[in-house]
């Protein structure tokens, strides 16, 4: 038997507080009866469900693909199987309560491919598994995005994981949306792992938050459906190994990071890349997956021990440290915040794996104390 390292422990804890509320209501389908919608903007409601429901999948979603086991965590995990199935049904169906908005506006383009991206990390349990019926409605869904444009901006990516996850569950689907969005971001690319966000560089964390986590998976999945993309995998591979070393590198000793640019109310979900190379075991060689499990989780328990990040019945709300709502621009309301989620990416590894294994400093933390660390170097 797998003794469970307790940092594990902490992160299912945490990420059973974040997501229970949503994938409760929803089964019950009673999401829009029950989230509240806290914002700046009044038109919030006709996005936020989906908001929230799509970017909590993208994060658990190779855990629940996992399926379920014995044990304490493999009856939790077969218990948000069974909600999560529920929620998907709800979402979809014409005729729920629920039924999400995946076609009014532009901001369903956004969240139809975090939904896509979820279920692209985890096929079996978000589809395949599925009744037929589901994955129809799903299928309609995803395809329903097509009639919007989507901005000239990380945007394009949207379109992209939504026609590649199509391509995954054996659909017709549109390769020109995937080039556009892959060449575009190629000539986008401003030096030493980083990406621009369309025309311009912003110092924010978008490249975590969409950029890169896409790009890898994108061209992950269809990489060796042309000669170009196979070429363009090397580089989108070396950079989100630089990239990971620029986010690790970024934690402080305390916990924190650098509190820049917009959309920082999605919290620790500004290390979605990190989290995902650690998931896919492709860290750069200079970082141990001990030492980013520790570095992670010194960012969760920063953020998740700080009063009023919950309200009274478990819901996000937002801030960074807590209830600090002028930190939300006007697109952010409560279901933007479920972002956060795909911290937990490494969830998805087995117990016994090395990331769970151990216990070491992170780099600002080992040279903050007067340790040695390597030296670092950019991508050239």
């Amino acid at each position: 038997m797998i003794e469970t390292h307790a940092d594990r422990s902490y992160w299912l804890q945490k990420m059973h507080e974040i997501a229970n509320p949503v994938l409760q209501a929803l089964a019950d389908r009673q999401l829009k009866e029950k989230m509240p919608v806290e914002g700046k903007l009044s038109n919030r409601e006709e996005y936020s469900y989906l908001e929230a429901f799509a970017r909590l999948l993208c994060g658990i979603a190779p855990w629940l693909e996992c399926g379920s086991e014995d044990g304490e965590e493999g009856q939790l995990r077969k218990h948000y199987i069974e909600l999560v199935k529920k929620g998907l049904d709800a979402a979809t169906d014409p005729n729920s309560p629920d039924y999400m908005n995946f076609s009014k506006g532009h901001q369903p383009i956004v969240d139809t491919a975090f939904l896509a991206h979820a279920i692209l990390r985890a096929p079996q349990q978000l589809f395949t598994s599925l009744p037929q019926a589901i994955q129809e409605n799903i299928v309609t869904a995803l395809k329903s995005t097509r009639s919007r444009k989507p901005f000239f901006n990380n945007w394009l990516l949207f379109s992209a994981m939504i026609e590649v996850t199509l391509y995954r569950l054996g659909e017709e689907w549109d390769p020109m949306r995937v080039d556009y969005a892959l060449k575009q971001h190629e000539q986008w690319y401003v030096g030493d792992g980083i990406y621009g966000d369309g025309v311009e560089f912003h110092a924010d964390y978008y490249n975590s938050y969409v950029i890169q986590p896409m790009l890898v998976d994108i061209i992950d999945t269809i990489g060796d459906q042309a000669e170009d993309w196979q070429q363009l995998k090397v580089k989108i591979m070396n950079r989100a190994k630089r990239f990971a070393s620029i986010q690790e590198r970024s934690i402080s000793p305390e916990g924190t990071f650098p509190v820049i640019g917009r959309s920082i109310a999605y919290r620790f979900g500004a290390f979605q890349h990190l989290a995902q190379m650690a998931l896919q075991q492709r860290l750069p060689s200079e970082l141990s997956p001990t030492q980013v499990r520790c570095a992670l989780t010194s960012v969760i328990r920063k953020v998740m021990e700080t009063s009023g990040t919950f309200d009274d019945k478990g819901w996000l709300r937002i801030g960074l440290c807590g209830h600090q709502p002028e930190l939300g621009e006007g697109y952010i309301s409560t279901g933007s915040l479920y972002l956060c989620s795909t911290v937990f990416l490494p969830l998805g590894l087995q117990a016994d794996d090395p990331f769970w294994q151990g216990e070491e400093d992170w780099s600002s933390k080992k040279v903050w104390s007067g340790g040695s660390i390597a030296i670092d170097r950019a991508l050239h």
